[in-house]
């Protein structure tokens, strides 16, 4: 089973964060890490999941509706670590370029089925490319049209489709978006495996981020791998790569 770091690693770690991609990046036998970005007001690729910045700041809003300059002064609070803060998408690869160029991945997420942002296919590409990285690079996300654009972007980009089933992820990638990678929520593996033999089939979890204690769990891979998930990605790849 190939591990990835869901929003870094986000269980002991606050998700999206340059704490979080830090402490992933240490983690030995990683495949990659995953993170999610949307754009500001004035144009600027930063790293964060939802569309507001309710959840993980002390602030109210749409990430739509802050420039980089106005995002820099809210606040992610890390426990025992130096307090954080939303990331720009440069920061990132700084923080990650040697690694990704030492055979590190790296899942890009664009957030843009809720909201169309306009011109952040292009921006991803070009940052990504003028810092040669294509090749460490997935791009993913749950609007199969700006997948079509990727692919008329980048005609070697590796793309992944998003959804909660992996039927919808199947239905999706039929209709032409350009993907070869399934990435469905793990609990949804509605198809035989024979039927994603071929695919790589990378499966998303979701749910006891940063602040949440631990589980103390931990999956069976051999269930997932009989489902036909070849990839998975975690909260705390962590406990069970370490």
């Amino acid at each position: 089973m190939e591990i990835w770091a869901h929003r870094g690693c986000s269980q002991m770690y606050p998700e999206n964060t340059l704490l979080a991609f830090e402490k992933a990046m240490n983690v030995q036998g990683l495949t990659g890490i995953e993170l999610d970005i949307q754009l500001t007001k004035d144009g600027e690729l930063v790293v964060i999941h939802d569309e507001r910045v309710d959840r993980v700041t002390e602030s109210t809003g749409y990430v739509r509706d802050y420039t980089l300059h106005q995002l820099r002064g809210l606040h992610i609070y890390a426990g025992d670590n130096p307090t954080q803060s939303i990331p720009t998408m440069e920061e990132v690869f700084d923080l990650l370029e040697t690694r990704l160029k030492s055979g590190l991945k790296l899942n890009i997420e664009l957030k843009n089925s809720v909201y169309p942002y306009d011109g952040m296919e292009e921006k991803i590409v070009e940052m990504v490319h003028k810092r040669g990285l294509e090749k460490a690079v997935v791009y993913s996300t749950f609007y199969a049209k700006s997948l079509e654009k990727m692919r008329l972007l980048d005609s070697n980009a590796e793309l992944g489709i998003l959804d909660s089933k992996v039927s919808d992820c199947m239905y999706k990638l039929k209709g032409g978006c350009g993907a070869a990678a399934l990435h469905p929520f793990w609990r949804g593996i509605d198809l035989p495996a024979g039927q994603l033999a071929g695919y790589t089939v990378r499966a998303w979890m979701s749910g006891h981020l940063y602040p949440e204690k631990p589980t103390g769990g931990r999956l069976d891979f051999t269930k997932l791998e009989a489902q036909g998930i070849t990839d998975i990605i975690l909260n705390e790849p962590e406990a069970y790569l370490n």
